[in-house]
């Protein structure tokens, strides 16, 4: 394995490479960890992979982890071609196929009564009125916000897609109370700062507590109960990928497994 791949500059090779494919600042830091540990263990992919699920690690680590290491031989390829047999060599671990976490629209509205912090209510009712990701809530700009055409235009979202997604009347009418200005960013913390995606967990599973969820409520269930709550309501689901910013139709299909609005139409066997 040493004959074959030299890992002396393995970080710059990995960086540089992530920036040119313009991976996310989350993917980037991702694969550097892993990638760094597994060049520390000087074990061969498969065997540091199956190190990993003998210390217990969660599946979707073991997953990202194959996906770091991977990515990183295939940069390594370029300039070997037997490193191609370690790549095919190295397995990729499934995701485990579990059902988003969905809240109600009860729920949804207990959260947002619950929540007596202005900014940090808006916030929560701007996510799931929208479908966004808490990265782009937290980096919306009030230049991103048409209040004439009641729509919000999301710059280089996730795989740098811009998007189009609805205003709601009752969000724009808190988002008219919160700044004067309507300069910059339009999330601000008490110290002027921008909200950390750490800090929006928090907040979101706080005021999820405070109306008595006992679901494991993150920023990401607001988007799965948005998403939901229109194919319940009958909105077609080409729309609902759109607004989602899904690229493929079969990432969007997953609300059909948790939509109600099929499984109501049909009566149990003990009420027949």
């Amino acid at each position: 394995m040493e004959k074959i791949l030299d890992h002396s500059n393995w970080k710059k090779v990995l960086t540089d490479e992530l920036e040119l494919k313009g991976y996310s600042r989350k993917t980037k830091s991702a694969y550097l960890f892993h990638v760094g540990k597994f060049v520390e263990s000087k074990l061969k992919p498969r065997e540091f992979l199956l190190s990993l699920i003998n210390n217990k690690k969660s599946k979707e680590t073991i997953r990202v982890a194959g996906f770091a290491i991977k990515f990183y031989l295939s940069i390594k390829a370029k300039q070997n071609k037997e490193i191609n047999n370690i790549i095919l060599k190295t397995p990729n671990l499934k995701r485990d196929k579990k059902l988003p976490i969905v809240l109600s629209k009860k729920e949804i509205e207990n959260m947002i009564i619950s929540t007596t912090n202005f900014i940090h209510r808006t916030i929560i009712m701007l996510t799931y009125s929208s479908g966004m990701r808490a990265s782009e809530t937290i980096n919306l700009k009030w230049e991103d916000i048409d209040f004439k055409r009641n729509i919000i235009h999301i710059k280089l979202a996730k795989g740098n897609k811009d998007r189009i997604v609805m205003l709601s009347p009752k969000v724009k009418k808190a988002l008219n109370h919160l700044d004067i200005n309507k300069e910059g960013i339009v999330f601000k913390t008490n110290r002027n700062k921008k909200y950390s995606l750490r800090s929006i967990e928090q907040i979101i599973k706080k005021s999820a507590r405070k109306a008595g969820i006992k679901k494991n409520v993150t920023p990401h269930t607001l988007r799965h109960s948005f998403a939901t709550h229109l194919l319940e309501n009958g909105t077609d689901l080409r729309i609902i990928q759109k607004l989602l910013g899904h690229s493929r139709p079969e990432t969007t299909q997953i609300y059909t497994h948790i939509s109600k609005a099929d499984i109501n139409k049909v009566k149990s066997p003990i009420d027949l």
